[in-house]
């Protein structure tokens, strides 16, 4: 078996950590630094909605994992990594960027699995495995928005170089949802604020701050329309293309409201189970970490029962920097009362 005290992607410190962002741009060195800190993995764990979903996918289907080599990508803390092994996994690889790694290999020794377990410190796309080929992915590559971080590109680079064919991913799919909110006393808080700070216009800051989305708790009964799916993306097929989109939507209103935002939710599979498991991030379910996104439009639209609001979403990375997300929402509600119709198009910086 490999030691991985032996390799190059395992030297540990402070030093090596940053030999192994010399040359990155920034952003990317922000990204990767921001899972250093020990909070965000706290964060993550103690989502027992995410964290439990993983767990039973995997002890529920022991039977898929036994002597199986797995690669978690992504690693962090290695959780996800310790449920493999402890389900029967021949090996498993954990690969992460952050210096957190060095914590993870901390901790798979004092739960005794070090010899079924390989940690590897660098990118995915840098990184030897000391296998050729594994049987099965798991990852927990999902970001606000879902496409936030764009962690998926490395998720599809890991599928097409090392999954051996008929190999499983967990999880398999996710499904965005959107849906129209009425939150007119928060909307007033972050955009009216501009239009007196201490006694003087700051309208021009509105720009700004219409676009901007915000992640944050919705309760459900702030949802004006029935959700709409918008996308689903299949992690056995999906491309890195296709993860710029142009998708429609439709929103039946389910009661006489204002429509003040649109909001944005996913649901996450994992089909390929003998049991298949499900969670959602939406306003309906338990917490996540994830929340909800929330794009506050320009105008109030006034509903009745049984209309709809119908446009496109729009989504890519940013051409700067290819974790943060350019969103546009165009929006059309047509009704024979002329003064309630409007249309529009949003854009949304996501960074």
């Amino acid at each position: 078996m490999m030691d991985v005290s032996e390799t190059p992607q395992a030297a540990g410190g402070i030093s090596s950590s940053a030999d192994r962002m010399v040359g990155m741009e920034h952003a990317e060195v922000r990204y990767f630094t921001s899972y250093d800190h020990h909070g965000i993995h706290e964060e993550m764990l103690k989502d027992d909605v995410r964290t439990r979903s993983y767990r039973d996918s995997i002890y529920q289907n022991r039977h898929i994992f036994k002597d199986k080599v797995v690669l978690d990508v992504g690693c962090g803390t290695g959780i996800l990594s310790m449920f493999a092994a402890r389900a029967g996994a021949k090996h498993v690889i954990g690969v992460d960027m952050s210096s957190i790694i060095e914590k993870a290999r901390e901790i798979v020794a004092v739960n005794g699995l070090a010899d079924k377990i390989t940690l590897l410190q660098g990118k995915m796309e840098e990184v030897v495995l000391p296998f050729p080929k594994v049987d099965i992915i798991i990852s927990e590559w999902m970001g606000y928005f879902l496409l936030y971080e764009s962690m998926l590109d490395t998720v599809l680079y890991a599928r097409d170089t090392y999954l051996v064919p008929g190999g499983k991913i967990f999880p398999d799919k996710a499904t965005m949802y959107v849906a129209g909110i009425e939150d007119g006393e928060y909307k007033d808080d972050k955009i009216g604020f501009w239009d007196n700070v201490y006694g003087f216009d700051y309208s021009p800051m509105k720009e700004i701050a219409l676009t901007e989305p915000l992640v944050d708790t919705v309760e459900m009964k702030a949802l004006v329309t029935d959700p709409c799916a918008v996308i689903t993306l299949d992690l056995n097929t999906v491309t890195s293309a296709d993860l710029a989109f142009r998708v429609p939507y439709s929103l039946l209103a389910r009661r006489n409201d204002f429509v003040h935002a649109l909001i944005a939710w996913f649901d996450i599979e994992f089909s390929e189970c003998h049991k298949p498991i499900r969670f959602s991030t939406g306003p309906h379910a338990k917490y996540t970490h994830w929340k909800q996104t929330v794009f506050y439009l320009p105008d109030v639209l006034t509903v009745e029962e049984g209309e709809s609001v119908s446009g496109y979403l729009e989504n890519r990375p940013n051409d700067k920097n290819k974790r943060d997300l350019d969103i546009t929402f165009t929006y059309n509600f047509e009704t024979p009362d002329p003064t309630r119709s409007a249309q529009g198009s949003c854009f949304y910086r996501m960074c």
